[in-house]
């Protein structure tokens, strides 16, 4: 018998969004594990905010919300109220009933920002680390560091003159453009970026991440303008928070880091320098002195952290694949780092319920 057509169903429901989303449904672990940390977090929340005036987004809804972006690789927060408003799941993630009206974008994009200058993301990450059951899964003595380039939301127009800068850069093929001279008018945190010889300049900043090595989830990040020096300053500053003159660590970096500088301070950080030997020739047919000797190499534990830290390559193939860490959608420094340290959350929340229903 064929079922009637009705354009249009059912005035009321009785079915709840719990009841919609499915049992084995993998939001579901990571949804327990964010509430739990947003729970540790109600103390900063009390002061970020005032006790007086109108009520804003709730911080744990604005926060789950953000999440979700990232995991979906939602573009704008425009487009991630339209979701909210016609999508079961995330309403049943963020914690909105289905009656339950959809903020406006630019008041969430106001309140994202009152989270982003309060420095809660850190804080996050940090109660996340912490938590309980996440703690046992990582080392406090080995860990890898990279950089990786991120787009910024700036073109090449925009890179003029800084002293011109009302000219409107149309013509700029064959002209010497460098960030000593010129500057984007679009992001001027920004930097002109070349990842190697042969490759496009691009406007883009440099993220850094710090993971540890035992199951790869990322411990810290930061974010720095793109300059030749960048990544190495970015480890050290990284390392330094982790190191301690009773207890010597290790860290895993690529050919990159293979610098005399680099590696005397991490030496006297008691940082025991795991790089990449670079000893390659050079355009005028000479070979690169490594500062990496046999001090290190001959141990054992130098080849485990060379593989080991391949691994902090899924961490931004995630955030660029899945993520918003590929070409960023915000503009200035402050906003790109809080925007990579939420796909560095991310990532971990997405590994951890794995992780813990494998080693039991």
């Amino acid at each position: 018998m064929r079922g009637t057509f009705a354009d249009q169903g059912r005035l009321f429901s009785y079915i709840s969004p719990e009841q919609r989303v499915p049992e084995g449904h993998p939001l579901r672990k990571i949804r327990t594990l964010v509430r739990e940390v947003l729970s540790d977090l109600d103390r900063d929340f009390r002061k970020l905010y005032s006790d007086t005036g109108r009520p804003s987004i709730p911080p744990e809804q604005l926060l789950s919300a953000l999440l979700l972006q990232v995991f979906y690789g939602v573009r704008s927060e425009r487009q991630l109220m339209e979701h909210l408003d016609y999508n079961l799941l995330y309403r049943w993630f963020v914690g909105l009933s289905p009656d339950d009206a959809i903020w406006d974008a630019t008041t969430f994009t106001k309140n994202r920002e009152r989270l982003q200058d309060g420095d809660i993301l850190n804080r996050f990450m940090a109660k996340l680390l912490n938590h309980k059951d996440v703690k046992p899964l990582l080392s406090d003595d080995h860990f890898s560091v990279d950089g990786t380039l991120i787009e910024a939301w700036a073109g090449h127009k925009s890179f003029k003159p800084k002293d011109d800068k009302d000219g409107d850069g149309g013509n700029f093929h064959g002209t010497k453009r460098k960030n000593d001279t010129h500057q984007s008018t679009t992001d001027p945190d920004s930097r002109l970026y070349r990842k190697a010889d042969g490759k496009e300049s691009k406007l883009c900043y440099m993220g850094h991440a710090l993971m540890e090595n035992r199951h790869g989830l990322a411990v810290g990040g930061v974010v720095t303008q793109a300059t030749g020096t960048a990544e190495r300053a970015a480890s050290e500053a990284m390392l330094e928070e982790r190191a301690s003159e009773h207890k010597r660590i290790t860290v895993g970096e690529d050919k990159a880091y293979d610098a005399e500088e680099h590696v005397g301070r991490l030496r006297a950080m008691n940082v025991t320098p795991h790089i990449a030997v670079n000893d390659h020739v050079t355009k005028t047919g000479k070979t690169r002195k490594t500062s990496i000797d046999g001090r290190t190499t001959r141990h054992g534990g130098y080849d485990i952290s060379q593989g080991k830290r391949k691994m902090i390559e899924c961490i931004f193939g995630w955030g660029k694949q899945h993520g918003t860490m590929r070409k960023t959608k915000h503009r200035g420094l402050a906003a790109v780092a809080a925007d990579f340290l939420l796909n560095l959350i991310g990532y971990n929340l997405i590994r951890i319920p794995k992780l813990l229903a494998s080693t039991g």
